[in-house]
């Protein structure tokens, strides 16, 4: 059985010994090796057996299980005895010499194998190998180097033959024809030789003591004299070189005599080798020897050689060394080994020739020099002491020459210096400096091209980075040398490329002067001007950390060396940087060049520097730091990455600095010595003055302002002597850079700051620039206008007029008119076009409506626009124009007669009013005649049928009364003419006689009369006079017209009106307002777009004011109106809702009514987003998203806190419930459209996003509510992004819910009462968002402080059954929180927990398991603060229901359930359920030790905790014990070392678990994940390797073989590897 088991093993290795993979091939061989462990005799019979039986079998192969018969043959020669040495003996000489031809790795394989026996059955291998080797016919040469092998490898063995084989072999060196036998022959005189020098080395230990030197002299004569004078005169390069290397160690065994008699002939002929091989490396070695036999006789013929020999060996150490060559590296250091027997023997003669050949100018003879020198200083040193000064001053010229490769021996010699005592020495301070400057050759410098010699980590820079980090961490005598010497390197740009090895160097030097006591390391300025300021080392190691990966990680090393230098940079810093500092470098290490966020990185940093300016806190030191950092901004000229950054550092220290006068003088001279021209400089700077916006926006607007109104922008020479004679180009650019500036202020400032400001001042500089050509300044301009968009949101315009086509006939007449000049009248045929259309218009039928008032404006515009009449065509011009206006006033009054309604006069004259707001006053004046002629001519012709209205007489009244005020008093005179003809008509609509004279109407007479030449005292009180006379006659239904109408009147060009219509709506309002409750939308409506048009800030005060006294007296119908405003509110709807905060009570009826309509409709309805989708969209409804941004507007506003606190917890419940029901919702698609349009229009205040709106709602409402510290911690954390999406919304709302709890405690009652009302919600996205924020409060402790624990519980308990599966997920992470929150509390809810929690690893109603995962975690965390008796009875439940998940395809069950599993044994620990657990335990042994191969890192730490937990309940402390070893957290896991040591563990203390570990193993030999399939026979074989044979029963070998023997065809080399290894280790079964 046992021998036909282990053929059967061995023979499917050796099937398998023909595998493709090379790794493969080796472990068959490693496993044949390991079956013979067992069973040699065996496994060397069935090599053996294989290789007779497979005579066919291809010589790779079979070399394959010689070697693998090699390896058995020498680590079982003590169990060999001489038969079966003599069997395969036998085997490997007929393998050796079966070809006649030579196979060198089937040939080497067998003549090993000989030689493995022969190392103990030395005689049997000689009597094999001697009945080949016999006198008068050459052996094969395999026979020659096996002989030379076994005596290298079996001295003692072997020299007693030689005597007899040398006899035998010297007359076979003259019958030696071929170069093969010849080179043979040398090989074996050459091991001959060596054996010999061995055996006579050891001879007290040799078998036979009587051996001597002289003993073989003659043999070695005669042998020399045949290899030195005729084979080494061969034309074969091969047979020369053979030669060479035995001439050295037989050198040694020549007659003293002899040899001094052939230095002179034998050194120049070794030496003429040189010039006969490429490759010297053997004649490099044999000179070596040579020289030390002739230095052991003491020989006196080698000093007068010496002079050749330094040359020929220094030409050999100049030959440039190729890495890829070990031959020419090999002969680097036999050549340095003569150089060092010739340094030790005469010192002088080799400076006297090395040092003057330093400033020899040839590449090759400096480097050569330079590397001797080097070597004879490291092994020569005692020689070498007196002469350091000398070889110093020698070093001068080398420090100059540019040469890569001369720099790299340079360098290596300085460090042989430092390393014994050179730099301590004067002028050791050049040396340091040149190591500094190598270190900052920038890489690209280094390519020298396809035939450089150099390698990569060979380069220049490397070695000195190298060279610079060892001299500063192992050379103790040099930290004096270089501290605080290398401090100075740090500031200069020609050393930037040595920032780091400089910073890594600094550091440690910096932390070995605390270690010895150095407390004080500061950096003292002023007792050495040369090494550079705080603030410059500041800045510098902080802009350079900006690219962190440059440089070889320049990012962490600076980082390190600024913390370390905390104490230089200011006292206060050092515990604050402890801190900071290590989550940077932790940072960095957990991303790479390529994974990085520079985005992100930069803003660390930069909030980095904004910590230090805040714990600093010193106006001084920010201005300090501040003008240091504008002072190395030019040494960043050709880094545009780093120069942007540190713009950024600019702007934030002086956002920092209080000094206004320090910032505004900075910002300054930093827009007048940017580098405009430069796009990376233009976006920095901008950057720069944004960041800064954000604490000095007043002065930033400032800045930019006088700056684009300084000569710099004009194309002349300006005041600065840097702009002049600027081209067209430089000024775009220069645009482009302001243009940047205003863009990134917008983008950056404060939403409250900027929002004011952009009609004012940002958005007109933007605009201006417009009709630009110039590609860069329209970029400048488009980037500018998008993040102003981003900031303030845009808003859609009013919609543009559509014209439509006439009749024929008066269609021509009016191109006639058209083709008219616009601005002169030079012919009558305007005027005479307009006379044919006046008749035209009195036929039939009537012209349509829209051709009516195309006629209208075609010729009002043909007319009115025409430019008064010069001095020199005064009579001409006069009466044209005079007869022209006649005929337009006839066109007017045709067209006007066609309709004599109040309708066809308000028409007319709403053509009349765009002239009569006119910019141009004699537009205006004229405009005015024509109203007064229409409604004089109207009144004229008046004839009222019945009591009709007038219904447009406050449209009529306020389009004229404001103009009482013109600055034309012409105009004045004919607006109050068109005020008292229009009251007349409407007492004429009354039923007064046309006749009729009314006191109060005819006031206006004397008023008109009073408007010649006022002050502005007096027009603005007849204006109000005017304004109460209106007031008396007005009827009330004419009351909002007229109010409407004035509101337009605001955005008037001429102030004089736009104020005199102020000055009639307060009027007005204040007699009459109380009867506008239905008009109160149209209000609303018709000032909110008219604030447009205004900039005027008293008139935007008072109509705020008109907005509160509506407000005051009908706040629903106001908050109704303005809710009704198009989405997205601009900026004047949002200064509507603003106002409405002023007075707390108004106030808090506003949030009232806005929380009502915010919940009253549906927050969203389903529609498909594409026509072919199946899975429906989400878009937000209208009035739920407008009451959310009203909600932000009012709370927006500081005067709203004291409402807002009132309404806190119903605010704040809405607003969450809000945000969660606008995730991933969309805008109608109405508002898209608008989103797009706006796009390229006036920008919006804000985002219409619903979700942004929604959180900024919530954010507005913290902030007013007293909860700043909630909105910042969120901010730090991204919690407020969170919010937005629906990935990482509950991980938003659990931060939320953690910064309630820590900051705004007080006001979880009733918050939390607020949000219980909506877990019953229909939306399952609103319950989620309220079970996760409650969940979270269990977090902390504050809800146990507040006595809100059991209410929580009960809550989330009572949602156990929800049908939505994330709720029942919240609830249980709620349930475990109590282990972090409230601790205490566990036990006494224990059964409470754990029935939910079990409730919910049994939940079936989650496919993916997502419940059941968090279980599981709930699960770990509650544990350890569990009752013991609770817990207990359902241990072994929960471990078989999670054991499924072990080897779930979801990396989160896997490492969650391992994990918990670990858990679970850790509550077994002293518990006394170990019994009951202990078949869990050792069920789940298998996965756990087979998954810390898993794939994934998170699985595999699980694993380890899980084994560490469970060693303690396998009753064995030396395993458990082991487990903890090799498994701690933070310890590197060597698999194979520890799998051994946990499997020899098993086996020794459980050995009846055998057969079951090993049947589990099984299963995962089909493990979808190779790491994994490969580690399952590895667990086998380790198992197999330590179990007792006795154990042998529980294993069923036949189905692990057939298993393994699959394995073995698995398509992972790993996994055939680990099968192959496995197999080999069931032979101890056998």
């Amino acid at each position: 059985m046992t021998e036909s088991y282990v053929k059967k093993l061995a023979a499917i290795l050796l099937d398998a010994i023909t595998d493709k993979d090379p790794l493969v091939q080796e472990q068959v061989c490693g496993a044949l090796c390991a079956l013979g462990e067992a069973a040699p005799e065996e496994a060397l019979g069935a090599c053996e057996e294989y290789l007779r039986q497979h005579e066919k079998l291809a010589h790779p192969y079979r070399t394959m299980i010689l070697r693998a018969v090699e390896v058995l043959v020498s680590s079982h020669i003590g169990e060999l005895d001489k038969a079966e040495a003599r069997a395969v003996t036998l085997l490997a000489s007929s393998e050796m010499t079966r070809a006649k031809e030579l196979v060198c790795d089937w040939q080497r394989a067998a003549s090993d194998v000989l030689v493995a026996v022969g190392k103990r059955f030395v005689s049997t291998v000689m009597e094999e190998l001697l009945s080949k080797f016999q006198p008068g016919a050459l052996p094969h040469c395999s026979v020659v180097q096996t002989l030379a092998n076994l005596a290298a490898s079996n001295v003692f063995g072997m020299v007693p033959f030689l005597t007899s084989i040398l006899s035998t072999m010297l007359p076979m060196l003259g019958m030696a024809k071929h170069d093969a036998m010849r080179v043979a022959f040398c090989c074996a005189l050459q091991h001959f030789s060596e054996s010999i020098l061995e055996y006579l080395a050891d001879l007290d230990q040799a078998p036979d003591p009587t051996v001597r030197k002289d003993t073989f002299a003659a043999d070695m004569l005669s042998a020399y004299d045949i290899l030195f004078n005729h084979w080494l005169q061969s034309r074969e390069a091969k047979l020369r070189l053979a030669v060479v290397e035995a001439l050295g160690p037989m050198s040694h065994l020549l007659p003293g005599e002899k040899l001094e008699e052939q230095l002179p002939k034998l050194l120049p002929g070794v030496l003429a080798l040189y010039k006969k091989h490429a490759e010297t490396f053997h004649v490099s070695k044999s000179l070596g020897q040579i020289l030390e036999a002739a230095v052991s006789v003491g020989s006196r013929t080698l000093e007068p050689q010496l002079d050749s020999l330094l040359a020929a060996l220094h030409a050999q150490i100049c030959v440039p060394v190729e890495s890829s060559s070990p031959l020419v590296v090999s002969n680097q250091k036999e050549v340095l080994r003569c150089f060092t027997v010739l340094a030790r023997c005469a010192p002088d003669r080799l400076l006297a020739f090395l040092l003057p050949k330093l400033d020899a100018s040839g590449e090759r003879t400096r480097l050569g020099t330079l590397q001797v020198v080097r070597h004879v200083i490291n092994s020569a040193a005692s020689q070498m002491e007196v002469k350091k000064p000398f070889i110093l001053s020698s070093m001068r010229l080398p420090l100059l020459d540019t040469n890569p490769k001369v720099k790299r021996a340079v360098v290596q010699v300085i460090s042989a210096m430092a390393h014994h005592g050179y730099l301590e020495q004067p002028g050791g301070e050049a040396m340091v400096e040149y190591i500094v400057q190598q270190c900052a050759l920038p890489p690209e410098t280094e390519k020298l091209g396809p035939d450089s010699e150099d390698l990569t980590a060979d380069s220049v820079r490397a070695i000195s980075i190298s060279t610079l980090y060892l001299l500063s961490t192992t050379v103790d005598r040099m930290s004096g040398v270089l501290w605080p010497y290398l401090l100075a390197f740090l500031t200069p740009v020609r050393f930037t490329g040595a920032l780091t090895p400089l910073c890594r160097s600094l550091v440690h030097l910096a932390q070995k002067r605390q270690e010895v006591g150095a407390e004080v390391f500061l950096i003292q300025s002023n007792s050495n001007v040369a090494l550079p300021s705080p603030y410059a080392i500041t800045t510098r190691l902080l802009t350079v950390a900006s690219q962190p990966y440059v440089g070889d990680g320049r990012g962490a090393a600076s980082l390190r060396l600024l913390n370390a230098l905390h104490r230089s940079i200011h006292p206060l810093l050092g515990q604050r940087w402890a801190t900071t500092v290590p989550p940077l470098l932790e940072h960095l290490d957990e991303f790479t060049e390529e994974t990085l966020s520079q985005k992100e990185w930069e803003e660390r940093l930069l909030a980095f520097l904004r910590d230090t300016l805040a714990v600093v806190s010193d106006n001084t030191w920010i201005c300090q730091l501040s003008l240091e950092m504008c002072k190395q901004l030019p040494c960043y000229s050709g880094l545009p990455q780093e120069k942007n950054f540190l713009y950024k550092c600019v702007g934030t220290a002086l956002g920092a600095a209080s000094s206004k006068d320090v910032v505004r003088k900075q910002l300054r001279e930093l827009l007048e010595a940017a580098g405009h021209q430069e796009e990376a400089e233009r976006e920095g700077l901008a950057c720069c003055f944004g960041i800064c916006a954000i604490s000095h926006l007043d002065d930033v607007l400032a800045q930019l302002g006088d700056f684009m109104r300084s000569d710099v922008f004009r194309k002349s020479t300006g005041i600065f002597n840097i702009f002049k004679e600027r081209s067209e180009n430089e000024l775009e650019k220069l645009k482009g850079t302001v243009i940047l500036c205003y863009g990134h202020v917008a983008a950056r400032a404060p939403r409250e700051l900027v929002l004011p400001k952009v009609e004012s001042d940002l958005l007109p500089n933007m605009f201006r620039y417009f009709s630009t050509k110039d590609p860069a300044l329209k970029l400048c301009l488009v980037q500018s206008v998008c993040m102003a968009s981003q900031a303030i949101c845009s808003s859609a315009q009013a919609g543009s007029f559509h014209f439509s086509r006439k009749p024929e006939l008066v269609a021509q007449m009016m191109e006639f008119i058209k083709a008219e000049p616009q601005d002169s009248l030079r012919s009558p045929i305007r005027k005479k076009a307009m006379l044919a259309c006046t008749y035209l218009v009195s036929l039939e039928p009537a012209l349509e409506e829209q051709m009516r008032a195309d006629l209208t404006r075609r010729c009002l515009h043909s007319v009115l626009s025409v430019l008064p009449d010069t001095e020199g065509e005064r009579d001409h011009q006069e009466s044209l124009y005079l007869d022209t206006m006649r005929a337009l006033e006839d066109l007017l009054t045709s067209l006007l007669r066609r309709d004599m309604t109040p309708q066809g006069l308000q028409i007319m004259v709403e053509h009349l009013s765009p002239w009569i707001k006119s910019p141009r006053g004699h537009e205006r004046a004229r405009a005015l005649g024509l109203s007064a002629c229409l409604l004089r001519h109207f009144l004229d012709h008046l004839r009222v049928g019945a009591l009709v209205p007038f219904h447009n007489l406050g449209l009529l009244i306020g389009l004229f009364s404001p103009r009482c005020a013109d600055l034309w008093p012409a105009t004045r005179r004919e607006a109050v003419s068109c005020v008292r003809t229009l009251l007349y008509l409407q007492l004429g609509y009354d039923g007064f006689a046309r006749d009729y004279r009314d006191d109060v109407v005819e006031r206006l007479l004397a008023l008109k009369d009073g408007l010649v030449h006022p002050d502005p005292d007096v027009l603005f009180h007849t204006c109000h006079s005017i304004g109460q006379i209106i007031a008396k006659r007005l009827p009330p239904e004419q009351l909002i017209s007229l109010l409407l109408t004035m509101f337009e009147g605001l955005g008037d060009p001429d102030k004089n009106c736009s104020r005199a219509a102020t000055v009639m709506i307060n009027c007005l309002l204040k007699e009459r307002g109380n009867v506008l409750l239905e008009k109160v939308p149209e209000l609303v409506t018709v000032l909110r777009s008219k604030l447009r048009d205004t900039q005027e800030e008293d008139i935007l005060q008072a109509a705020q004011h008109s907005v509160y006294l509506l407000a005051s007296q009908h706040c629903a119908a106001v908050v109704a109106s303005l809710l009704g405003s198009p989405l997205p509110f601009d900026s004047h709807t949002c200064t509507l809702w603003r106002a409405l905060a002023v007075e707390p009570g108004l106030t808090t009826q506003v949030l009232g009514l806005l929380l009502d309509k915010m919940s009253k409709d549906v927050p969203f309805k389903e529609t498909r987003t594409f026509l072919l989708s199946s899975s429906p969209g989400r878009e937000a409804t209208l009035l739920p998203l407008a009451a959310t941004c009203a909600l932000y507007e009012v709370m927006s506003t500081p005067a709203s806190g004291p409402a807002v606190l009132g309404l806190y917890p119903q605010l704040f419940a809405a607003l969450l419930q809000r945000v969660s029901c606008t995730v991933d919702v969309v805008l109608p698609r109405t508002l898209q459209a608008k989103e797009r349009r706006s796009a390229a229009s006036a920008p919006a205040p804000r985002t219409l996003e619903p979700c942004s709106s929604a959180v900024e709602a919530l954010q507005a409402m913290l902030l007013r509510g007293g909860s700043e510290d909630v909105v910042q911690r969120m901010e730090l954390e991204g919690g407020w992004q969170l919010l937005r999406t629906s990935a990482g919304h509950e991980e938003g709302v659990a931060r939320l819910a953690s910064a309630m709890a820590k900051f705004a405690g007080p006001r979880l009652p009733l918050v939390m009462a607020a949000l219980v009302g909506t877990q019953g919600s229909t939306y399952e996205i609103q319950r989620v968002t309220s079970t996760g924020f409650l969940a979270e409060l269990l977090n902390s402790n504050v809800v146990n402080d507040l006595m809100l624990l059991e209410s929580l519980l009960d809550n989330l308990a009572a949602r156990q059954k929800d049908p939505c599966a994330s709720v029942r997920r919240l609830v249980l992470r709620g349930l475990a929180n109590i282990a972090s929150g409230s601790p205490d509390k566990v036990q006494a809810h224990g059964p409470q927990l754990l029935t939910a929690v079990l409730g919910g690893l049994d939940d079936r109603d989650d496919p993916h398991n997502l419940v059941a995962l968090e279980a599981m975690v709930g699960l770990a965390r509650l544990l350890d603060l569990m009752e013991p008796q609770d817990l207990h009875p359902v241990l072994p439940h929960v471990a078989i229901r999670i054991r499924p998940f072990f080897d779930s395809e979801k990396m989160e069950l896997r490492s969650a359930s391992i994990r918990l599993f670990g858990h679970l044994n850790k509550a077994c620990h002293g518990g006394g359920c170990e019994d009951v657990f202990l078949e869990q335990v050792v069920g789940g042994l298998v996965p756990l030790l087979l998954h810390l191969q898993d794939p994934q890192a998170a699985v595999s730490s699980a694993c380890r905790f899980a084994l560490c937990m469970s060693g303690p309940n396998l009753r064995c402390e030396e395993l458990a014990a082991a487990l903890q070893k090799h498994l701690r957290e933070g310890r590197g896991l060597h698999f194979g070392e520890f799998l051994n040591c946990a499997c020899k563990l098993l086996m020794h203390h459980l050995p009846d678990l055998l057969g079951r570990l090993v049947s589990t193993s099984l299963f995962y030999f089909k493990s979808s994940w190779e790491d994994v399939r490969a580690a399952a026979p590895m667990l086998t074989g380790f198992l197999v390797l330590h179990a007792e044979a006795e154990h042998r029963p529980q294993v069923d070998l036949e189905p692990l073989t057939a298993a393994l023997q699959l394995l073995l065809k698995d398509p992972a080399p790993l996994v055939r590897v680990k099968a192959a290894e496995t197999l080999g280790r069931l032979g101890k079964f056998a």
